[in-house]
């Protein structure tokens, strides 16, 4: 009879989870990023607690302060890139097209294959066409920006739950699965010392090179916010994120003519930004934070979290350099905590 009332709870319990899978389905995405944030800024909810004393608090300050320093960004960049293409004038996109043009004829014989390709990828582009349908763009722009936000909303909603009742939530799901403790608290202390570090060396990456950029074209004339929130999280993109800033950009001040910008802002980008602040100094910022967060024995190679964040953004977008290294820190943990298990424990 207990046999039967057992195998009868587990079928219930196996229906109703895909019950509450298919029910929840159009949230999931939100409820692991904002778990996994959750567990990246653990330290600023604490250093909230301390000043506060209050849970709630601590709580709503900490979903204040990652709405402010990530989420508003995006939002400021999304709806002024709207503005612009809603405002494109087709004059200005035809001029610079002739500039361009024009550039590309005069470059130098040893540069013959670059001056094929550019000069193939401005055939397929027509000025007049892209007027016409810029407000097309923009709306595109715009049902995206709203699609942005309105997920915004619920991660910022469940980053507040996670952080405020996540210690509860953690505990009935270890009492539920029956996990050993040892196991259970070795996988939150690891996920969340590295996860910190992922979080905290992302945002400093996009902070400090954004606002690099941001300084230099804000002296050439532009709008230094914008130009920098782009560059910000254009760096984000191992490898070749700061390119797609600075390149089009040398391009753009090369077709209207402003020569001397567009070196300026490619060796500007190249050296201090590449080289002096990538190269040297980045690395110095992320050596603090894992020494302030995690033992250096504890600590995960950084060409591991390299590729998890490049396998992350590639399978699951832009919130997957948070998804990516999350699973292959908790894989490495798993494995970790396999590896410990005493032979005759798994024999048996």
């Amino acid at each position: 009879m207990t046999m039967k009332k057992e195998y009868f709870t587990l079928v219930l319990l196996v229906v109703v989870s895909y019950a509450m899978y298919r029910l929840y389905e159009p949230f999931w995405m939100s409820i692991i990023v904002a778990s996994l944030l959750a567990i990246s800024t653990h330290h600023i909810q604490m250093g909230f607690f301390k000043l506060t004393n209050s849970r709630f608090w601590a709580s709503a300050l900490s979903t204040l302060v990652l709405s402010a320093l990530f989420f508003a960004p995006m939002g400021y960049f999304l709806f002024h890139f709207s503005v612009f293409l809603q405002n494109l004038d087709p004059a200005s996109l035809e001029k610079i097209d002739v500039h361009l043009r024009s550039w590309i004829a005069h470059l130098p014989p040893a540069l013959s294959n670059i001056e094929a390709k550019m000069e193939l990828s401005l055939s397929k582009f027509d000025p007049a066409s892209f007027a016409q349908n810029s407000l097309e763009y923009a709306s595109l722009i715009g049902g995206f920006a709203m699609s942005f936000l309105s997920r915004t909303v619920f991660i910022l909603a469940f980053y507040f739950v996670a952080l405020y009742y996540g210690k509860e939530i953690f505990e009935f799901f270890k009492r539920s699965a029956h996990f050993p403790q040892q196991e259970s608290t070795l996988i939150i202390f690891e996920m969340r010392s590295s996860m910190s570090v992922v979080f905290y060396s992302i945002l400093a990456t996009a902070v400090f090179e954004g606002a690099l950029f941001g300084i230099a074209v804000e002296y050439m004339g532009y709008n230094g916010l914008l130009f920098g929130i782009m560059f910000g999280f254009a760096s984000l993109i191992p490898v070749v994120g700061g390119a797609i800033m600075w390149l089009p950009f040398t391009l753009f001040e090369l077709s209207v003519g402003n020569t001397q910008s567009a070196i300026f802002i490619a060796l500007y980008t190249i050296v201090v930004i590449s080289i002096i602040a990538d190269t040297f100094i980045k690395p110095v910022i992320i050596k603090i934070i894992n020494k302030k967060l995690i033992k250096p024995e504890d600590k995960i190679n950084e060409l591991i979290i390299f590729f998890a964040i490049i396998a992350g953004l590639s399978t699951f977008g832009f919130w997957g350099m948070i998804i990516g290294p999350a699973i292959t820190v908790l894989f490495l943990t798993l494995m970790r905590i396999s590896e410990a298990v005493p032979q005759e424990e798994m024999i048996h």
